[in-house]
């Protein structure tokens, strides 16, 4: 246990937000996944946190986004949903800037937010934190928790988070009203009923592009997976987050020691998940 009771996440713990599909269930009884990620500039983005998303067990992953962007998601995940229709989470902004966002992308990202569902933002949605109607989590890394909490005339710097992410971390669930997962090799999450966890990295490998895009696809994936808990569990979010957290970590770890320890991509990360989740899933 940390001072002012941060606790590490352990499998144990992950391992009891890791829901196996049973004889009855379908598509929709494991989990929808909507995703609003990527960009003409970013593709790659949504590529990576659809790909997560599918590999960490949702039912199905219903993704929307441009055309060019969408027809690169489908190569390579050609069981992606183009159609609207039911979803129990959403994970939105990873790959998008929030300065070039378009009439009918504000419109899809506000319609999102008014779902009820659990909501994560990370990257070119963070800005949109306190539109939200159902449970909250926002993904920043520090400069986009400083550039956040700037946002809201809560003055600090890069440097200032980084040299107290714990707490700061804290201030900003407290002042957000959401759940928070500040990245970073001690990745922590807090909420503002206080809850506080930490990851610790176990490879610092994870430092490389696209690999925030593949904790997100996780995290949005134990979100709609759990979606049947949050009635009874309403601060099971931080939870759901330490988790996925957990499963990237550990994702992270196994993908560089299959290579010797070697450097890995974001790709390779995600192609890790479903061993980590499996690993988890026979702990029950």
């Amino acid at each position: 246990m940390e001072p002012n009771g941060w606790r590490e996440w352990t499998a144990a713990d992950a391992a009891e937000w890791i829901v196996e599909p049973g004889p009855d269930d379908d598509k929709y009884a494991r989990g929808v996944l909507g995703v609003i990620t990527g960009s003409l500039d970013y593709p790659g983005a949504a590529v990576l946190g659809v790909e997560a998303a599918s590999r960490a067990g949702a039912g199905m992953v219903r993704y929307i986004g441009p055309r060019r962007v969408a027809a690169a998601v489908l190569l390579r995940r050609p069981e992606t949903v183009r159609v609207a229709g039911r979803v129990q989470a959403w994970l939105l902004g990873s790959g998008m800037d929030a300065t070039r966002r378009s009439f009918v992308l504000a419109g899809e990202l506000q319609h999102a937010l008014a779902s009820g569902v659990p909501i994560v933002l990370d990257a070119g949605a963070l800005d949109l934190v306190g539109s939200h109607t159902g449970p909250t989590i926002v993904t920043p890394h520090a400069r986009e928790l400083a550039n956040l909490l700037a946002s809201r005339d809560l003055r600090t710097s890069v440097e200032e988070v980084r040299a107290d992410p714990a707490g700061w971390a804290v201030r900003a669930a407290r002042e957000l009203g959401t759940a928070v997962l500040l990245k970073g090799a001690v990745t922590r999450i807090c909420d503002p009923e206080g809850d506080r966890f930490t990851v610790t990295a176990a490879t610092h490998r994870l430092a490389t592009a696209g690999t925030g895009d593949v904790l997100g696809g996780i995290l949005g994936a134990l979100a709609a997976t759990n979606h049947a808990r949050f009635a009874h569990h309403h601060t099971a979010l931080a939870k759901i987050a330490a988790t996925a957290a957990w499963v990237h970590a550990e994702a992270g770890r196994r993908a560089s020691e299959a290579v010797e320890g070697g450097p890995v991509t974001a790709m390779d990360v995600a192609e890790a998940v479903p061993a980590v989740i499996g690993g988890l899933a026979r702990r029950h």
